[in-house]
């Protein structure tokens, strides 16, 4: 590979998922200096990916490739050919003749969440529960930057997923506002804030554990990268400051111990006023939380159109646009 062999027909091909970390001899001219970014498929290109996999497969005539194309933004051609499989077991299962729209919902849902457990018994345990969900999918249909809701359920899954609530992922990522960005985070702490509001603040369990932290993630982020706090217009950290292989295990930061504090006390302001709005917003509702909580408990699920009504005719419910068509 130094360009002095006569060996010029012969072609290298290497791949990697961590491009950040090779070593910059590699990627020197001569050596591998041609990269090719293979990013995840757009709406076109999963739909073409859905058409190969679904040729020997007998779909429902209700069920349209359109849509779920629509519906799995953040998808690899992997994860589509396992959701078309996921559902054809599913179809045999409970003794069909072809995949329909329930089927694929299910299987989505196994693909991006994990497979369903057993129900919980009525117990206190389901009871937080339905109220940790259903604090999540009121605070993201009433904020008017969150992404829809999709659906609210308490059925638990793998993993020690107790119950989840999905919204409909935008499939143009990246361009986040400010005022997006404390919606989600707000959204986010809505299970535990639902917890403390309606059982006290001693009666909080654990299962918000990756909710906050997905929010100091999120604020983290909001302080240090896109200059949206009081530091100021500067980025303090780089996207891929965590260092891999070889080198140190701790993330490196160029930046003052003061600033560090500095930039601790913004997280916590953000997370701090982004819980007091939710639990202002959630006591302010209340009666509905309470209707909320024993649809869920009696249903289990609720879809997104569903929970949408549900709200509406209890509050003003923000215009939000949906990505394609519900299954």
């Amino acid at each position: 590979m130094d360009g002095f062999q006569g060996n010029t027909g012969v072609i290298v091909i290497a791949a990697t998922n961590r491009p950040d970390v090779l070593d910059a001899a590699l990627l020197r001219p001569g050596r591998f200096d041609r990269q090719i970014l293979v990013d995840y498929p757009d709406y076109k290109g999963r739909l073409e990916i859905l058409k190969v996999h679904a040729r020997n497969k007998k779909l429902d005539d209700s069920v349209s490739l359109e849509t779920i194309a629509r519906r799995t933004p953040g998808l690899a051609g992997a994860d589509l050919a396992s959701l078309l499989n996921e559902a054809a077991i599913l179809t045999a299962r409970r003794h069909k003749g072809a995949i329909g729209n329930l089927e694929i919902a299910d299987a989505l849902d196994r693909v991006k969440i994990g497979m369903p457990k057993r129900p919980l018994t009525d117990s206190i345990e389901k009871c937080k529960t339905a109220y940790h969900e259903i604090g999540h999918a009121l605070l993201q249909t009433l904020l008017p930057n969150t992404d829809p809701l999709d659906k609210v359920t308490i059925v638990p899954r793998s993993g020690g997923i107790m119950g989840f609530s999905a919204s409909v992922p935008d499939e143009e990522v990246g361009l986040e506002t400010r005022a997006k960005i404390l919606d989600i985070i707000t959204a986010t702490l809505g299970g535990r804030a639902c917890e403390e509001v309606v059982f006290g603040r001693e009666e909080v369990d654990d299962g918000a554990g990756s909710d906050l932290q997905k929010v100091t993630r999120l604020a983290r982020l909001m302080a240090t990268q896109l200059g949206m706090t009081d530091l100021g217009l500067a980025a303090w950290e780089s996207p891929n400051n965590e260092v891999f292989l070889g080198r140190d295990l701790m993330p490196t930061n160029d930046y003052s111990e003061d600033l560090a504090r500095r930039i601790d006390r913004q997280i916590r302001a953000i997370a701090g006023e982004c819980y007091t709005k939710a639990k202002h917003i959630l006591q302010e509702h209340r009666p509905l939380v309470d209707r909320l909580v024993e649809e869920l408990l009696e249903r289990e699920t609720l879809d997104g159109e569903e929970f949408r009504k549900l709200v509406a005719a209890h509050t003003a419910v923000p215009e939000k646009p949906l990505v394609g068509a519900k299954f």
